[in-house]
């Protein structure tokens, strides 16, 4: 039994400040729910919401990052099966120990063609590729200063914060401002320039040719995350600078095998020296136990099919076009910077989880919302990903919904960009 007027116990304690945080994000509206989907392979993108009562509704999935439906795409699962039936689920260890198999050590060939490097290095997910290059570049390269878009991913954000060197931030896409900042710079100095190629939360695309001239002109590196457009743009897939024509004058290249390749994993893509490197010296890739060779498998198959498949990247933009043109007929305030990404401002996080629920609960349609810290106060939105299989009657459905819901919830109708 407590003792009287007994200091309250280390877990009461802790208890107290962990409600006051969760307490905290439900003041604010920015308390995030999940909820049970079941996804309904060869259907995609239907599925199944398991209710915490027991019932179960049909619901389309309009925030899904599988972009192309590659995660129930038969050559994937067939790589998958027979990797799986061969090897058994696990990798056994770390790369440096015994999780180094032929899938791994295939996939990483897939991706180094797909970039046109000289190499390429697996890890287990895109935010730890990210996290562990940037972290590590700085023991690679003493005084190196890295100059870091200010709206780069948390795991880019993460890693140039923990590698303990120089770094500046320069306004988003602003070329004015990043020549300033490595102007301003000891010229002898290493310099490396980390950006995106599509910033994921409005859709734009990073000026990556000016930023090359920038990086020539000072003898910087180039660090592109790439991470929502491979297998989406380029002839074979490959990114915005396959696009574009500049990969060549990339240095290291990030990319992800969750989203447009229906997998898991992370990647970078640079020269055998650079790799190599990074594989010796990064903790993130040294003590994390590797992908399941059935993974490593599925997203080498993904990668192969998706170099000979333009017609799905045509699909997939003809979709994202449809759908922003629809809503921008509507008013609605869409961002719509040319990209495959169709970002709703609602401006509120009250409003915009309301109108999350009311489309799922009478609509069947889940789509998450997005609030701070992931995008400024004031700007919170829905983010729609239209895929190959969305198709004409699952956009009708979303439509007429956010026509009628804006409606009865008073939201303003005035589109942001044309």
């Amino acid at each position: 039994m407590a003792r009287v007027g007994a200091a309250p116990s280390r877990p009461e304690k802790h208890a107290a400040a962990l409600d006051a945080a969760l307490g905290q994000l439900h003041a604010e509206g920015r308390y995030r729910t999940f909820i049970d989907i079941e996804r309904d392979r060869g259907h995609f993108p239907h599925a199944t919401w398991r209710k915490q009562n027991g019932d179960s509704a049909p619901i389309t999935v309009w925030c899904g990052n599988d972009y192309l439906g590659m995660g129930q795409h038969p050559a994937v699962l067939a790589a998958m099966h027979a990797a799986l039936d061969a090897t058994g689920a696990g990798s056994g260890g770390t790369r440096n120990i015994s999780g180094t198999t032929v899938h791994h050590k295939a996939l990483e060939a897939e991706l180094a063609d797909l970039h046109g490097k000289e190499a390429a290095l697996v890890f287990t997910s895109a935010y730890v590729a990210n996290d562990a290059t940037l972290s590590t570049l700085p023991k690679l390269l003493p005084g190196l200063i890295i100059y870091s878009d200010e709206l780069n991913h948390a795991s880019m954000i993460e890693g140039i914060r923990r590698n303990g060197g120089a770094k500046r931030i320069f306004r988003h896409n602003d070329m004015d401002h990043l020549r300033a900042l490595i102007a301003a710079d000891d010229p002898a100095a290493p310099k490396l320039i980390a950006f995106e190629s599509i910033y994921s939360m409005d859709g734009d695309f990073g000026p990556i040719a000016a930023i090359c001239d920038i990086a020539d002109e000072f003898g910087a590196l180039t660090y592109i995350d790439e991470v929502h457009a491979v297998g989406m743009y380029g002839p074979r897939g490959a990114g915005v600078a396959e696009r574009d024509g500049l990969m060549d004058r990339i240095d290291i290249i990030n990319g992800t095998l969750a989203k447009a390749y229906g997998v898991m994993g992370g990647y970078i893509a640079a020269s055998a020296r650079m790799c190599d490197a990074i594989r010796s010296y990064a903790p993130g890739f040294i003590f994390t136990t590797s992908l399941p060779p059935a993974i490593a498998a599925g997203a080498a198959a993904s990668v192969a099919h998706l170099k000979r498949d333009p017609e799905l990247r045509t699909m997939h933009q003809a979709a994202a076009r449809i759908l922003k043109t629809r809503l921008k007929g509507l008013g609605l305030p869409i961002l719509d910077h040319g990209s495959h990404i169709v970002p709703v401002i609602v401006g509120d996080p009250v409003h915009t989880k309301t109108l999350s629920d009311m489309l799922l609960d009478r609509h069947g349609i889940y789509v998450q919302p997005i609030n701070f810290p992931t995008v400024p106060r004031g700007t919170e939105r829905l983010r729609f990903t239209p895929s190959p299989l969305h198709g004409r009657a699952e956009m009708d459905k979303l439509v007429r919904a956010l026509d009628g819901l804006w409606s009865q919830c008073a939201l303003n109708r005035t589109a942001l960009c044309a």
